[in-house]
């Protein structure tokens, strides 16, 4: 009699979590386990602002996946999706093709340009660590370009950011601690520096704390970072950004625009019949696909609603990691021919933004806001949490960070 086969798209939180959780719980003679990635490793996306600014190396954030997969019980396929086909059970990769009897989808977050002109062509982008690696390259090829020119060219140490949100801020944060080291190495003026962050809206961190707000704008404002808030970004071009604020436009020559505003879900969900809000899909309360009892979706590809709120829970790392728990469970269950299934639902244990080494804001357990040293302690230890779930406490003493008292 043949095993179920199960099939897992992307190697990231909520895939990788599945997929750990699974090979823990299901035998190598009850089902066939199938995990695709495009590359070899997994990556902390939530570090990816630090990578962008070379506050730290990227080899830190990524992970191999032989290290916490164990492929004697679970096939890896290093390949690239290209459509997946629910009514008939299988998946197109670039150089293959896979058959499921189960399908657990979690393959992540597409940049969201809201049909900005520009974007596409002209703004880096935090997504995943080549793009990660490409900003800290530019931003550092610009400050060793600006004292080789003939003529003063302040675009080249203009750093741009679109968004206020949490990956906006956090990237800024970054910056306005590694733009001194940047200029002691390229003998630049740190007076000449501009580091600007454009938002659309009337407040940076919306829907935050606004006492946590308020302590992280006065903050990195002490460090350089200028705040255009209210300010709509119409158009970005090779010359910088076109902005409007009050009605008047403005543009701000930059050759280092990062656009961090909005993120949805994958177009390769989008296109492959399935119901979808934006690439995510509004997931069952078992994470299950409407019309298809065979698909389970998780992480930036689930759309889960907020009831007190009316809208859809952010796709956060934290959400994420949980659904995986929920995922592999029902996984098991329906492998091992059972209908009664879990739901899923958000606990949201607390929320910290970092703004800086040692520096950061945040709400734990409901309602305790955290500042500067402790919150940023509560970062890290958030972080470190995660590696002992994935991998114990090996891949914690390689990966982790200690660094406490910076």
């Amino acid at each position: 009699m043949r095993k179920p086969r199960v099939v897992i798209l992307g190697a990231g939180y909520g895939g990788m979590m599945t997929t750990t959780r699974l090979q823990k719980t299901l035998g190598t003679n009850e089902v066939d386990i199938t995990l695709v990635n495009k590359h070899d490793y997994h990556y902390q996306t939530t570090w990816l602002h630090e990578n962008s600014a070379g506050t730290i190396h990227h080899d830190q954030t990524r992970i191999p996946i032989k290290d916490v997969v164990d492929f004697n019980k679970v096939n890896f396929v290093q390949d690239t999706v290209v459509s997946i086909d629910p009514d008939n059970k299988k998946v197109q990769l670039e150089d293959g093709e896979l058959e499921y009897d189960y399908l657990v989808v979690g393959l992540g977050f597409e940049t969201a340009t809201f049909g900005i002109k520009g974007i596409e062509e002209h703004a880096f982008t935090i997504q995943n660590i080549n793009s990660a690696r490409l900003i800290r390259d530019h931003i550092e090829y610009n400050f060793a370009r600006y004292n080789n020119e003939p003529e003063d060219r302040p675009e080249l140490i203009t750093i741009a950011v679109g968004g206020a949100g949490f990956t906006g801020i956090e990237f800024v944060g970054e910056m306005a601690n590694r733009v001194p080291e940047l200029c002691k190495e390229y003998d630049v003026d740190p007076d000449k520096v501009r580091i600007i962050n454009v938002e659309a809206g009337p407040s940076a961190l919306a829907g935050f704390d606004s006492e946590l707000v308020d302590y992280a704008v006065k903050r990195l404002e002490a460090k350089g970072v200028e705040f255009m808030l209210s300010t709509m970004i119409k158009e970005v071009t090779p010359e910088g950004i076109l902005v409007e604020r009050d009605g008047e436009q403005e543009l701000i020559k930059t050759n280092n625009f990062v656009w961090a505003a909005g993120v949805r879900g994958s177009t390769i969900v989008e296109k492959s019949g399935f119901e979808v809000n934006r690439g995510r899909v509004p997931v069952r309360p078992d994470l299950r696909a409407p019309n298809y009892d065979d698909v389970i979706i998780v992480g930036d590809c689930a759309l889960i609603m907020n009831e007190e709120t009316e809208r859809p829970y952010p796709p956060t790392a934290q959400i994420a990691i949980q659904m995986s728990y929920v995922a592999s469970d029902n996984i098991k269950a329906l492998v091992r021919g059972s209908n009664e299934l879990k739901h899923f639902k958000p606990e949201i244990l607390g929320t910290v933004a970092s703004i800086g080494e040692g520096d950061a804001i945040g709400v734990i357990f409901g309602k305790r806001k955290l500042f500067g040293w402790t919150a940023s302690v509560m970062k890290k230890v958030i972080d470190n949490r995660y590696l002992l779930k994935l991998g114990g406490v090996g891949l914690l003493l390689k990966k982790g960070k200690f660094n406490i008292f910076k």
